[in-house]
């Protein structure tokens, strides 16, 4: 399951549990791109709940459409993460490498307040 919520007029909140399949990928990316597309400098909240690597044709689809994702992608300034799985977490923070003008920061499930806080700073 992949969500995506427009939560404020700059704020994206999504939400990502189990595994994506094909036609999950190419729903959640074509929302992702609607949603943002008034975006700037805005802030993305990510509740990782439960992670499972997507399947071969869903990130078949996601390469074919990464130039489209990297202009969604630089429309925002923050990103924070939330999930209890120390290896996205240290996946989430290692991405601020990549993704130049986009800062990223992992916070545990539980800290929500702490994250939303973050972002908006």
């Amino acid at each position: 399951m992949f969500k995506v919520a427009l939560t404020g007029p700059n704020r994206l909140d999504i939400e990502l549990s189990g595994k994506l399949d094909r036609d999950e990928m190419k729903t959640a990316l074509d929302e992702l791109q609607q949603k943002s597309k008034n975006i700037d400098r805005g802030i993305m909240l990510y509740d990782v709940i439960d992670f499972s690597f997507p399947s071969a044709g869903a990130i078949f689809l996601e390469f074919t459409r990464m130039p489209a994702m990297l202009r969604v992608m630089r429309k925002f300034h923050r990103s924070a993460v939330l999930t209890d799985q120390s290896w996205l977490k240290s996946m989430s923070e290692f991405q601020n490498a990549l993704m130049p003008g986009m800062e990223i920061k992992a916070f545990d499930r539980d800290q929500r307040k702490q994250a939303v806080a973050w972002l908006i700073d």
